[in-house]
């Protein structure tokens, strides 16, 4: 039997339908297939925007034909969007032939679901309230060579004022250190080049014993072997000088952090309930390139927040300028159910929020395009992470998180490579390898 995972959303989603691959693996599937040769479909879904509800319903409505063709077919529906409060009910309501949901706190048990479902023709749905379980008894089928995801933490205690999170992944949870570790070690003795540390938020992690991140940090850096680090996501009101004296420390650590500031606005990050401003926000970026210089930053922006004036996205604008940011993901304010973002009046036009993500984007692509222009002529050193079809080129980040393509076979995937960079397009550069 085979299996095919359709996952949504965000890094954490990625390595969660790792898991979900490894679970399936337990239960009897054995390959990864196309989703029309497949014995069970599983999406693992996202909630953050409407946009990824919206797909997500319109590719699970999309297989009722197939379903009926394939009376042995399972469909189940995991991840945020069921966590979501009403969410399953309508699933199930919008989707009678949906067979399994079940939620992000209760991974562990799509195996008994499936189990439960071979054996009766009644849909299994479980969606509990909490998380019992850090999930450290699942073996993931790892897909993303020579990369690896490593859980910190689970959820997160922030409750940004527009943000599902906390509602669908609930409080925070960090895994041992000691667990942290051992997974890291394996991972690479296995040969895996870049372990990246995942959580909501991986600056507010707390260990049982009391490790907080820049000791956790510390100690896996401190794993003998040739591989690099990144973690996300990083908190501007939790971020920290031990943070980047550990940074500065290892040379393994990628000269790269996502910081997200989503407005340059002090109202806006108020509303926001970021719990930081404007100027903590600079003086921390001030205190990271004074100590390392050379790191890259990235970030997050949200525009047409509820009541947002002309004027304080100009400060948005402002700080983009200011902050000198590597790039940036960028968004219109998008209502989550729950929130208190949700309730608040004073919503911003359509034509306005498009407006504003257009010049947002327009001046992110620009600060970006100046900084790529600046890698030509110059040697830079990417993990080779894939083969790009379209392209016909392989590709791989440096440790500042640029990416770069070049000729190549697929046996140089896994290696680090050092690139002479002949041009730049956008944030993506292109040379040819100086060392074979």
């Amino acid at each position: 039997m085979k299996y095919h995972i359709v996952t949504y959303g965000c890094q954490m989603n990625l390595h969660e339908s790792e898991k979900i691959a490894g679970v399936l693996k337990e239960s009897g599937y054995d390959a990864s297939a196309p989703l029309e040769e497949a014995d069970i479909i599983v999406f693992n879904t996202c909630c953050i925007r409407e946009n990824a509800e919206n797909h997500a319903f319109g590719n699970i409505g999309a297989l009722k034909k197939l379903k009926r063709q394939k009376k042995h077919l399972l469909i189940a529906v995991g991840g945020c969007m069921v966590q979501e409060e009403g969410k399953a009910k309508l699933l199930k309501e919008k989707f009678p032939f949906i067979d399994i949901l079940f939620g992000t706190h209760n991974l562990p048990e799509l195996k008994s679901l499936i189990e439960r479902k071979r054996q009766q023709k009644k849909a299994q749905i479980s969606v509990p309230e909490e998380r019992k379980e850090t999930e450290d008894g699942i073996a993931p089928v790892r897909t993303s060579y020579p990369n690896a995801w490593v859980n910190v933490m689970y959820g997160c205690n922030n409750f940004c004022s527009y943000c599902i999170v906390p509602y669908v992944r609930g409080r925070e949870r960090s895994r041992d250190a000691s667990v942290i570790l051992s997974e890291v070690k394996e991972l690479v003795s296995a040969g895996y080049k870049e372990i990246t540390l995942l959580g909501q938020n991986v600056d507010s992690y707390r260990g049982a014993d009391g490790t907080d991140f820049p000791a956790l940090l510390d100690a896996v850096a401190s794993i003998e072997g040739n591989f690099r680090i990144r973690f996300m996501t990083s908190h501007p009101k939790d971020f920290s000088p031990e943070l980047v004296a550990v940074m500065k420390k290892h040379e393994k650590i990628c000269r790269h952090l996502h910081l997200p500031v989503q407005s340059g606005s002090n109202r806006i990050l108020r509303l926001m309930n970021r719990r930081y401003t404007r100027e903590k926000y600079l003086e921390e970026l001030a205190l990271l390139r004074r100590e390392i210089p050379d790191c890259e930053v990235t970030t997050d922006l949200i525009v047409a927040f509820p009541t947002e004036t002309e004027e304080e996205f100009e400060e948005t604008l402002s700080l983009v300028r200011e902050a000198d940011f590597s790039s940036a993901f960028t968004f219109i304010f998008s209502p989550r159910s729950g929130t208190r973002a949700a309730q608040m009046e004073g919503r911003i036009p359509e034509e306005v929020a498009k407006d504003r993500i257009t010049r947002l984007v327009a001046l992110v692509n620009e600060k970006t395009r100046e900084k790529s222009a600046k890698y030509v002529g110059k040697t830079m050193e990417i993990l080779c992470e894939d083969y790009d079809e379209k392209k016909g080129l392989l590709l791989g980040r440096d440790g500042y998180g640029r990416m770069g393509y070049f000729e190549g076979g697929r046996e140089r995937i896994g290696e680090f490579v050092r690139l002479k960079i002949n041009r730049a397009n956008g944030i993506s550069l292109y040379g040819d390898p100086i060392d074979g």
